[in-house]
């Protein structure tokens, strides 16, 4: 360790006294300098090698979100807990606290992620740290710092410890000038949310770092996610999970988005079903790293329409959020998923029905639902 310190310290003085002028301003823990991409192939240092057979070593960031519990279970079932470590910068709550390995981990602190990478020998990366496209809209500057600089730690470090990294992406990676029905994996996107932004950007330096440096990146653009375990978080589809809690709680619902507007959903399980496969995938069968994923797309009308075969006294109203709405009506109506099924065999379970009943299944304990089943 004193050696390498000593290099990285020599590097620093040298990269600092160029008498090129040029004001050289690059934090060297931080740069190609330590990348092992310029190690000398016959260098010394100690390493682990992982085979086929061995479970992968994951790291979920921003797991407290949406998505990152969930998948945090399901990714312990199959690689035993210990092996999924799930961080954010929140205080998580008692069970899932108690449910497996969890630190606190912020990814605009690079050093510290770094260290965590390290100290855990991780090998698959999830990075689910990002402000949602209304929430984002609000605090620009932050969903700046969160969704590209926190993005640019974690490439970089993916990229230097060969860890293979999936970065979700978004139907808000999409703008107007986008083919809305349906959209396809490969089109003009041009969204109009720093969200959205952020989400092509992230796209296309996975996919750079995937052809410059050999990182193993995959992302797949996720429709609205449902689901029963986590309260609606600001993002712009979440009309389609406040709408159950509504209907049970006080059997009326105001709705954001005008009626007819229509966009890609999707349940969780899904969701997270598809996570995990196409991590799975074998690198062969990749035609791209970036790619559509879809189950259903309905309108609130059509939801609500569903939603009142198990509380037929729903009372449902609209009072349309002009920013929203125009956030929706720049994403796609439906993806074109079909590169995702021929090359790694996407196939979902769930259809706007089959939402519905689980939904309610896991929400429903009130007597007007056990009366309508």
């Amino acid at each position: 360790m004193p050696v390498i310190r000593n290099l990285g310290r020599a590097a620093s003085q040298l990269l600092q006294s160029s008498g090129c002028g040029c004001g050289v301003s690059l934090v060297p823990v931080r740069t190609i300098g330590v990348s092992p991409r310029q190690v000398a192939s016959d260098a010394s240092f100690h390493s682990v090698t992982f085979s086929e057979s061995d479970h992968p070593r994951v790291l979920i960031t921003g797991g407290l979100g949406q998505l990152g519990v969930g998948l945090a279970k399901l990714l312990r079932k199959r690689f035993g807990k210990n092996n999924v470590i799930l961080s954010d910068i929140r205080k998580p709550a008692d069970n899932v606290f108690y449910s497996g390995p969890f630190i606190f981990a912020d990814i605009l602190d690079y050093k510290n992620l770094r260290e965590i990478v390290v100290n855990n020998r991780i090998t698959w990366l999830f990075h689910y740290s990002a402000l949602l496209s209304a929430v984002g809209e609000a605090n620009v500057p932050l969903a700046r710092a969160v969704n590209i600089t926190g993005l640019h730690n974690v490439l970089d470090i993916a990229a230097e410890h060969n860890l293979r990294l999936f970065v979700p992406s978004t139907i808000g990676a999409f703008g107007p000038t986008s083919p809305r029905d349906p959209t396809p994996d490969l089109c003009i996107q041009r969204p109009r949310t720093i969200y959205g932004v952020s989400k092509v950007h992230a796209e296309l330096m996975g996919e750079y770092y995937h052809y410059r440096y050999g990182l193993d990146f995959r992302c797949l653009r996720y429709p609205g996610i449902i689901s029963a375990d986590s309260q609606p978080g600001g993002g712009t589809t979440d009309y389609a999970v406040q709408i159950f809690h509504d209907a049970i709680k006080t059997g009326k619902f105001k709705c954001y988005l005008r009626p007819d507007t229509r966009l890609p959903m999707m349940y969780i399980d899904d969701c997270l079903k598809a996570t995990l496969e196409v991590m799975e995938a074998p690198a062969e069968a990749l035609t791209m790293r970036t790619y559509n994923i879809s189950a259903m797309s309905f309108t609130p009308e059509e939801l609500a329409q569903e939603v009142q075969k198990y509380v037929p006294e729903l009372q449902l109203t609209y009072n349309v959020d002009q920013v929203k709405q125009a956030i929706a009506d720049s994403w796609p109506m439906n993806f074109d998923d079909s590169n995702a099924r021929r090359d790694w065999g996407w196939k979902h379970d769930y259809d706007l029905p089959e939402l519905v009943t689980t939904m309610f299944s896991y929400l429903g304990s009130d007597s007007r639902i056990a009366q309508a089943n």
